[in-house]
């Protein structure tokens, strides 16, 4: 399982310092919705090696989180308002 430490790392880690050849494909995670929550997030954590910086499909996904501003379900549910008006 991945420490406390190393978690900090990986969020630090920018761009240029990923391999992407090293990054897994989320589209093939898979994990048993009967399993406890905490062994769901473990056997996620395992199969996704970095979950700050992975890919989904051929597409590379980066992961920052802001300790202000808006939350994500803010800033979808405008995204999402803004296609109706349009």
């Amino acid at each position: 399982m991945l420490t406390v430490k190393q978690l900090e790392e990986m969020s630090r880690l920018e761009m240029d310092q990923i391999d992407r050849n090293q990054l897994a494909d989320i589209q093939g995670i898979e994990i048993d919705p009967a399993m406890p929550l905490e062994a769901r997030m473990e056997s996620y954590l395992e199969q996704v090696k970095n979950p700050y910086c992975f890919l989904c499909g051929n597409t590379v996904v980066r992961v920052r989180f802001a300790p202000e501003g808006d939350t994500l379900q803010n800033k979808l549910e405008h995204f999402f308002v803004s296609l109706k008006k349009t």
